[in-house]
């Protein structure tokens, strides 16, 4: 007669059999993980995490990400038989239409799910941004004073950040920078659990990924430990036990096998493909349940249920009344639980900007964040190794460093991808983050970009050197493409303001926003023109020189053409008698989001409009014609002095001019 298995191993054969149900009815997934990481998920969710699934975003929830988003049907069964807020045809519609179970884990989508994951490395990467976030968050109270400066109160955050990763997320770049980024800031509250099965979707790593993980993890500052058998479960409990007990970030590496169970276990061949009808059969067979999908007996999910719930005990009650308690006593409290609009009116602030300041707009960009850090308590952030560049520092508070948490300044070193991903888990945990390098850089950050805006983050980023006129650093300097690339990303908004009065109106739309955007500066100085307006950012365009008597066309232009378009058309009115409206699109995206009465009523239909910008002619053919009224630039730069390059680009002042004037004169 069979031993019984014990209520921890039913739980686990289940787990594994709704997820194979899953993938099965499916038609697509991957059964691998399942299989063989199923231990792993049991262990943490019963025996560590702090959760409530009642309240899937309190904010003093341990974290659980799974890096390894392909194993979406793992986390899903797991999260079923939590409790969390899925019914079973959920799980029957595992990547349908209009169910809570997407392909790849999705935020926003799935109860329990904390980042959108599958992109390999990147759930890691932000993963050590959360872990950061909570670190900041057990110095600082959510409880800011008048001026917006954190009081310090009894410390309610103490949350860890737990991370499940394959090989295939070690072996992407952007995880190399980030553990690095984690292990020198000793973010102690983050543990990593590596689901190592020598396998990835092609074949064997030893054709691919060979050296000493754990050996690699202790250089970068890290705790490392190893677990030789990821079917012990006590042992992986211990691992973890001892994990949050030391002062620094910790990995643990599991030796599973990928399918276990399976008749494909041990290759590739299980990774990312449905089992076919024999080997699901075999497969229930050795587990012990029964062949009908989607069957979970009720004392075994009660009995998975209990074990989450008594890992919390009183602490969500007590916690939860210590934070009432203390918002309801403080007028100026902080709503951290993800509520990152700031509800305050930049424009209404008296900046006391000189009718004859001229300076570059990373630099007037720099003073304002500055006085604005003071009224947005959770803005935070820092650059990839470029603060003096990109002017980004925050001049009155401190940097954060390991077990000092308590500055709004991060270095982020030249880790620009992974500062992308750490900007979201800032995000995550309730922050306003920003992270800045120059525009070409931004190639660096596009992957981790875009799951910013798939997810609708509030995270910052700020380009500066925006242009081909930035000196002699050469062509792989000079921003090309880039704005377009960024422009194409959707939900992400792409301001390129020309001066001090449009950088004012770009922070009020980005504060009171929960979308992410980008802020593209200048390095060259920018006069500050007297039709430019804060209040009309918001439109995406606006018209700052109106014809003075007839229309004889229009000139559509960003950032620093503003200026360069605005002095062309007094010149041409003064000299030829050619007037010309100047519109200024600061924001590409507003504007096509406005009314058509207000888009045709900014650019009329039947007049001539040319577009000035210092970049790509991509997507700019919407507003024009045809491309012979396009003045962009479609090649790359070359090293030389700022008129050399301007000249080689045909994009020198006159050039300019001439081109208006034949093209509307």
């Amino acid at each position: 007669m069979a031993k019984k298995k014990s209520v921890d191993w039913q739980i686990i054969d289940y787990i594994k059999s709704l997820g194979i149900d899953m993938i099965n009815e499916a038609g697509s997934g991957h059964p691998g993980i399942v299989l063989g990481a199923a231990p792993i998920i049991y262990t943490l969710f019963s025996r560590h995490l702090i959760i409530n699934p009642n309240d899937s975003k309190w904010p003093n929830r341990d974290r659980f990400i799974l890096s390894a988003g392909h194993g979406s049907a793992l986390l899903y069964a797991t999260l079923y038989m939590a409790g969390y807020n899925l019914t079973i045809d959920d799980l029957k519609n595992f990547r349908r239409k209009g169910y809570k179970t997407p392909g790849h884990p999705e935020y926003g989508i799935t109860p329990g799910v904390e980042v959108t994951s599958g992109p390999l490395g990147q759930g890691l990467a932000t993963a050590v941004g959360m872990a950061l976030g909570g670190k900041i968050l057990q110095e600082k109270s959510v409880l800011p004073k008048e001026k917006g400066m954190f009081a310090k109160t009894k410390n309610i955050f103490n949350f860890n950040v737990y991370v499940l990763c394959s090989d295939g997320d070690l072996m992407e770049g952007i995880s190399y920078e980030a553990v690095s980024l984690a292990g020198n800031l000793a973010l102690d509250n983050l543990i990593v659990l590596y689901d190592s099965n020598n396998i990835c979707l092609d074949g064997e790593t030893k054709k691919t990924f060979t050296e000493n993980v754990l050996d690699r993890f202790a250089a970068l500052g890290w705790y490392t430990q190893y677990v030789r058998d990821g079917e012990d479960i006590d042992e992986i409990n211990n691992a973890i036990i001892k994990a949050k007990r030391t002062n620094k970030p910790s990995i643990i590496e599991i030796k599973t096998t990928i399918g276990k169970g399976s008749l494909l276990a041990g290759t590739n061949e299980v990774h990312g493909k449905a089992l076919d009808k024999e080997d699901v059969e075999q497969l229930k067979q050795q587990l012990g349940i029964n062949s009908e999908p989607f069957i979970v007996p009720e004392d075994i999910l009660q009995a998975f249920r209990k074990k989450i719930m008594n890992n919390i005990k009183d602490k969500y009650d007590e916690w939860v009344n210590v934070y009432n308690k203390l918002v309801n006593n403080n007028p100026f409290a902080f709503d951290l639980n993800l509520n990152p609009v700031i509800n305050i009116d930049i424009n209404s602030i008296n900046w006391n900007f000189s009718p004859d300041l001229k300076e570059a707009t990373r630099i007037t960009n720099g003073e304002i964040m500055n006085k604005i850090c003071e009224l947005v308590p959770n803005l935070i952030g820092g650059s990839a190794d470029l603060a003096s560049s990109t002017k980004t520092y925050l001049k009155n508070y401190e940097d954060i460093t390991a077990y000092n948490y308590k500055g709004r300044n991060i270095w982020f070193g030249v880790r620009e991808h992974a500062m992308g991903a750490i900007l979201s888990g800032l995000a995550l945990t309730g922050f306003r983050p920003f992270g800045s390098t120059f525009l070409t850089f931004s190639d660096y950050l596009k992957p981790a970009i875009r799951l910013s805006a798939m997810m609708s983050l509030p995270v910052i980023y700020i380009f500066s050197h925006d242009s081909i006129n930035i000196g002699p650093d050469g062509p792989t300097h000079q921003p090309i493409e880039q704005l377009t690339s960024l422009r194409t990303i959707p939900n992400l908004k792409v301001f390129r303001p020309t001066d001090a009065h449009e950088l004012v109106g770009c922070w009020d739309v980005i504060l009171n926003n929960n979308y992410p955007s980008c802020l593209v500066l200048s390095r060259a100085d920018i006069n500050l023109l007297p039709e430019t307006n804060s209040q009309n950012v918001k439109y995406g365009a606006y018209i700052v020189r109106n014809e003075k008597e007839k229309l004889d066309g229009v000139i559509i232009a960003t950032g620093s053409e503003v200026a360069t378009a605005y002095y062309i058309a007094n010149e041409l009115y003064d000299t030829k008698k050619l007037d010309i409206r100047v519109v200024s699109m600061p924001c590409m995206e507003l504007f096509l989001e406005q009314p058509k009465e207000y888009q045709e009523e900014i650019l009329p239909i039947g007049y001539k409009k040319v577009v000035i910008e210092a970049g790509s002619s991509f997507g700019w053919h919407q507003f024009v014609y045809n491309s012979k009224y396009l003045i962009t630039i479609d090649k790359f730069g070359i090293s030389g002095t700022k008129d050399e390059v301007l000249e080689d680009c045909n994009f020198s002042y006159a050039q300019i001019k001439e081109k208006v004037e034949k093209l509307l004169g």
